[in-house]
């Protein structure tokens, strides 16, 4: 029988260390979205580790939302919502909240321009004052890459896609500021990647 549920060896590495800054800037009763939730395995492991978070995802891949839901069902904390298809650009897609956070992880390098625009304007909408936009992936700052594997990465992903790229940090708190989100704080994470906090005044 076919199992749905995929593995991405990517959030494996990176779920402790986003779930611990998470924990830092979320209120321990949060209702949370997530976009291109992907495999699902971020959903699942924030969601049991913080039961007080009502835990949204989404994609708008089917395969994704497949693996989503499998993953839930064999697991299924009581606080992780059924998977939503979700095309950030599609203001009809997006639910109403409001939100206490917005959370993207390696999704604005991996998509074209206008979803980040897209995701500031939601965000900005349906965020609670105070609330909290969180990007996790690499950037570059100053218009230069914080390491070399970043600027290999930043080819790579060009290449498939010219849409695509590692975008520069200070490009995106600009955007972000048009809709209302400052830029609280920038951590260092591994593999050369940030968690960047956005906060909705």
């Amino acid at each position: 029988m076919h199992d749905p549920r995929r593995q991405s060896p990517a959030a494996a590495r990176n779920c402790r260390p986003i779930l611990e800054v998470l924990k830092q800037w979320l209120p321990e009763r949060a209702r949370v979205l997530e976009l291109a939730s992907g495999s699902g395995e971020h959903a699942l492991a924030f969601a049991t580790a913080m039961p007080g978070w009502q835990w949204q995802p989404s994609d708008p891949a089917e395969p994704a939302l497949a693996s989503i839901a499998a993953w839930r069902e064999a697991a299924a904390p009581p606080n992780l919502r059924a998977p939503i298809r979700l095309d950030a650009t599609a203001p009809g897609d997006w639910p109403q909240g409001p939100f206490d956070a917005v959370v993207a992880i390696n999704l604005i390098h991996i998509s074209p321009w206008a979803v980040a625009e897209a995701l500031m304007a939601r965000a900005g909408e349906r965020l609670v004052p105070g609330g909290v936009l969180y990007l996790y992936g690499p950037y570059r700052r100053g218009g230069a890459h914080t390491a070399p594997s970043n600027a290999t990465f930043d080819a790579d992903l060009r290449r498939r896609d010219p849409r695509w790229g590692v975008r520069d940090l200070e490009a995106v708190a600009a955007e972000a500021e048009r809709h209302g989100l400052a830029l609280q704080r920038v951590v260092e994470m591994p593999a050369n990647n940030l968690s960047v906090l956005l906060v909705r005044g």
